[in-house]
């Protein structure tokens, strides 16, 4: 299997692609993009093998998708400038790919999840840590927690020159530090054209974990967003971990959706929940 995926250009859009993911997930739909855009995108899948096409497009084009076959998954309101809903959307290029058997597991913690939604989210750090904004100087100590934590994942977090390169572009990455020690990390992965984030890449050393690590950084990341104008914020969560989904939805989102076995994480192919909250109306 390849280290990574690629991401590129296809006629004009941008998509990630690769047999790590075993998949094309098209990241941002070219607003010029034609009706056999899906249809090309499906060819590419079948010439690589490829058993699922994972596409994020603006509801207004999301019916030249239905008519090639593709399937809603999730949608996010507000997703491109806190006005048009962006709709996840599936192809499956194989059956098995398309079958979650553990389905009634994942419904159970989407449950549980759903029944925290009442309970204001509160961050309790005591003084021996400090909670910031990381700097270019913890990209090294960065790439080491998620090499310890994720044996696999669907962008390189795993390489500091990843993470030095998204963090001067786009991405604003946060930690939580004691004695001068990064012990906990997360993301935000800012579409500023389109005025949203992703809340993404939470990872907490496993000797630290237990102490609500990534409720406030979660907490932080949205203050660092509204103050930067950005409207909307998601995230796609394991399905399988209760935690993320319990942390995602006493913060007041909403779930959106559930995309099936979309990703490449910790060693499997795993179903991901779409979660997403309005940060300013």
């Amino acid at each position: 299997m390849d280290s990574k995926d690629i991401i590129e250009t296809f006629e004009g859009s941008i998509i990630q692609h690769g047999s790590y993911n075993d998949r094309i997930y098209l990241i941002k739909l070219a607003p010029e993009a034609s009706s056999i855009t899906p249809r090309n995108l499906i060819d590419l899948a079948r010439n690589n093998n490829y058993s699922k096409i994972f596409a994020k497009v603006p509801e207004c084009h999301s019916d030249i998708f239905s008519a090639a076959g593709f399937e809603a998954e999730a949608r996010i309101p507000a997703f491109h400038a806190g006005k048009m809903t962006a709709v996840l959307m599936g192809f499956y290029l194989n059956a098995e790919r398309a079958e979650e058997p553990d389905y009634g597991k994942m419904d159970e913690i989407l449950k549980i999840a759903i029944e925290k939604q009442s309970i204001k989210s509160k961050c309790h750090l005591n003084n021996d840590f400090t909670l910031r904004i990381c700097t270019e100087a913890d990209a090294a100590s960065m790439t080491n927690i998620y090499k310890t934590i994720f044996q696999s994942y669907p962008f390189p977090i795993h390489e500091t020159t990843y993470i030095l390169e998204t963090m001067k572009n786009h991405v604003d990455y946060f930690g939580v530090e004691v004695n001068g020690r990064l012990v906990a990390v997360s993301s935000a992965e800012m579409d500023k054209q389109s005025s949203n984030a992703e809340m993404t890449d939470f990872a907490t050393l496993p000797e630290w974990r237990g102490n609500g690590f990534a409720q406030c950084l979660l907490l932080q990341m949205e203050k660092a967003m509204k103050n930067k104008g950005i409207k909307t914020t998601y995230t796609i969560a394991r399905a399988m971990s209760a935690g993320m989904n319990v942390t995602f939805s006493k913060t007041g989102y909403r779930f959106g959706g559930r995309l099936k076995n979309n990703t490449n994480i910790s060693g499997n192919i795993e179903s991901m929940n779409v979660w997403y909250k309005y940060l300013i109306g």
